[in-house]
């Protein structure tokens, strides 16, 4: 059997193996592959979450412990306020016997964590986690970690910055906008060039004075899950102690209805010194990452710039929840995050970044108006997001490179888990964390 899994009873010392349904699979198995361990670890810790006696599970990863690992503590994971609630199992391996391979139980309990860590923020309501709060959870989850520098800028700090994009979607909220900046330096060169991670951080989206409907508005709590996901991923970074360079920032807001509030039509000038029309103010996470982009694509000089946000119904429509979508630059960041993706089951699907949508998001008074209508609705937000990004733009026929590539990442569809099954519970998803730390996993191998 290759994925069996113990349990202790609360009341008694005694332990027993559990041989239900879940693992039985298992023993049918001819081909056991990395996702079937971590199916049965899955179903088999949530088939001991039935029974309030047992709070401890030992898994057996002698096959694929990384796969195993991800798989019992992502099924494990729970968020809830009430008063009484059941406990979290406490899980460890059947044997602990350290493996010398790159992955093993000690890195899939890494990306399950870290996963976890975006779901859990991802899920807390808004009044709990709003700006504040993240900037000093963020602290909190990287204290004694080696390598961090981490810093909180104000509003203050943005004017100075001219982040008038960023500050206009904060401008409706009474809660202070934060932007959070986590520096990881873990290449033996310091000079090397850093991976640049961006994170749409609203905590809370109503949508402005273009106010959303009231049913289902409650689910965008987790309209910060770029942010949480790419602040899981920088800490999984870090603990895996890979040998790259990151930066990690985040621009974190609520999106409100107020008097103060930016109106449709209004035009503003970015960092860049881009004009940008606002035509819906709910079009406004890429207001928010627009200076994020050009900000650290110019203050850090990455090699790449990555961005996440849960940027666009359109991508809901077109995927639906079972893949992100990326818009990338160049096809060889696209092949790296595709293999992540597979390698994790954490999955993507490329999207066009054609220059041909800017013509939908450019015959305003402003350079760029922040939407260009139904039609093609997340290229028109990715191709806006990368007039932002520099260094990105080459001439391919007089042989030229780009000094950064580009993706960008838009989970809107992704964001929630409906259909859930095994590991994947109910509830908000925290992807494409894995696939992203398999990623810069990977990127550190190729150095």
């Amino acid at each position: 059997m290759s994925s069996i899994i113990e349990f202790q009873k609360a009341s008694a010392n005694k332990l027993k193996l559990f041989y239900e349904a879940p693992l039985k699979i298992i023993n049918n198995l001819t081909n056991v592959t990395p996702e079937t361990i971590k199916t049965a670890a899955g179903n088999s810790v949530k088939e001991l979450q039935k029974h309030d006696e047992i709070n401890t599970a030992k898994v057996d990863a002698s096959q694929f412990p990384h796969q195993a690992a991800i798989g019992a503590n992502l099924a494990n994971f729970s968020y809830s306020l009430k008063k009484t609630q059941r406990s979290k199992l406490d899980i460890k391996p059947l044997e602990d016997n350290p493996s010398a391979e790159p992955l093993n139980w000690n890195t899939g309990e890494i990306y399950a964590n870290a996963q976890n860590l975006a779901r859990e923020l991802m899920e807390m309501p808004p009044n709990y986690c709003t700006p504040t709060y993240f900037a000093e959870r963020a602290a909190k989850e990287f204290e004694g970690i080696e390598n961090i520098k981490l810093q909180v800028f104000d509003k203050d700090w943005a004017q100075s910055m001219k982040m008038n994009t960023f500050l206009s979607v904060a401008q409706g909220s009474t809660e202070p906008c934060k932007f959070l900046q986590i520096e990881y330096n873990g290449s033996a060169n310091k000079e090397d060039k850093p991976l640049a991670l961006v994170g749409k951080g609203i905590t809370m989206d109503t949508g402005g004075i273009s106010i959303k409907g009231g049913a289902g508005m409650d689910l965008m709590r987790g309209d910060c899950g770029g942010a949480c996901t790419l602040l899981a991923t920088t800490q999984a970074i870090a603990k895996l102690k890979l040998p790259i360079n990151v930066v990690f920032v985040a621009p974190l807001t609520e999106n409100m209805p107020s008097g103060t509030a930016t109106k449709p039509g209004d035009i503003i000038t970015s960092m860049s010194g881009l004009t940008v029309n606002v035509l819906n103010t709910d079009a406004e996470g890429r207001l928010v990452l627009a200076d994020a982009l050009y900000y650290v694509s110019t203050k850090f000089d990455p090699h790449t710039v990555i961005d996440c946000a849960t940027l666009t119904g359109a991508m809901m429509i077109a995927l639906g929840e079972a893949y992100s979508g990326i818009f990338s630059t160049t096809d060889d960041l696209w092949k790296l995050l595709e293999d992540a993706g597979l390698a994790e089951n954490d999955k993507f699907w490329r999207m066009p970044f054609d220059d041909f949508y800017l013509k939908q998001i450019n015959n305003t008074a402003a350079d760029l108006a922040n939407t260009g209508g139904r039609p093609a609705g997340a290229c028109t937000a990715a191709i806006f997001l990368k007039q932002f990004v520099d260094g990105i733009n080459f001439n391919a026929e007089e042989g030229e490179k780009p000094r950064r590539q580009y993706a960008h990442i838009d989970i809107a569809g992704s964001m929630e888990c409906t259909k859930p099954e095994s590991y994947n519970t109910k509830g908000m998803s925290g992807r494409p964390t894995r696939a992203l730390i398999e990623y810069a996993r990977r990127l550190a191998e190729k150095k």
